[in-house]
């Protein structure tokens, strides 16, 4: 059994240190990708205040298709440039909104949601899934949260 648990500090820095941990401990030496991908989907609601959203949508062909999440039903596929999970895979990088009624082109595949932050996952230099993260708060995501779930995302390349 696990049993991470996230300081409640306030400190950012050293809340995504212990996500960092719990990522490392939880797929070390797991080599299959939806348990890695599940498992990493709870620890991102478990950590992180203000989410309504948390998954993965994972590259398969040319589109982005719904991978373990934690959260309301979502879009099952979404389109390479579409939306902010299509763009941020399309851009091979990270796309931080503040407002999605204000990002064009945004799928809303929950109402509730105000901001989110998309970080893909590369491996050996192509994006092979996205990590998803929705608030209902506006402006909920900032520099810290996207470089904290980029190196999530760092360590998960070579375990989905």
């Amino acid at each position: 059994m696990y049993d991470f648990a996230p300081a409640d500090t306030g400190d950012k820095p050293a809340l995504y240190r212990d996500l960092e941990s719990a990522v490392r401990a939880i797929t070390d030496g797991e080599r299959d990708a939806v348990a890695n991908m599940a498992n990493c989907a709870a620890l991102l609601a478990e950590f992180l205040p203000d989410l309504n959203w948390s998954g993965f949508y994972r590259m398969v062909g040319d589109e982005l298709v719904l991978g373990p999440f934690v959260g309301r039903p979502a879009c099952i596929r979404i389109p390479l440039g579409q939306g902010v999970c299509g763009t941020a895979a399309a851009e091979a990088r990270s796309v931080l909104v503040e407002d999605v009624h204000a990002f064009p082109g945004h799928i809303a595949c929950d109402a509730a949601s105000r901001s989110e932050l998309v970080v893909p996952v590369m491996h050996d230099g192509a994006v092979i899934a996205v990590i998803d993260l929705d608030s209902p708060a506006l402006a909920r995501f900032g520099a810290e949260d996207q470089a904290g779930i980029e190196a999530v995302a760092a360590i998960l390349s070579d375990r989905i």
